[in-house]
């Protein structure tokens, strides 16, 4: 598990950030853990912040660039 502030790169997307916050999702009825990550300058945004929320498993750790 990650801790808030780590920093972390989503294996699908290509998204790196720090990690903010935890939620859940309920995935096929079951209750699922996801990381909240705060991404700056997102490839594919033209928000400068952006946050995302994905389930734990698709997250790697990542380090600042």
């Amino acid at each position: 598990m990650f801790n808030i502030g780590d920093y972390v790169l989503n294996q699908k997307t290509g998204h790196l950030g720090k990690v903010i916050g935890y939620g859940h999702q309920i995935m096929n009825n079951v209750y699922t853990t996801t990381l909240k990550v705060l991404v700056a300058e997102a490839r594919n945004s033209q928000k400068k912040e952006l946050v995302v929320e994905d389930v734990v498993s698709e997250w790697t750790q990542g380090s600042p660039a």
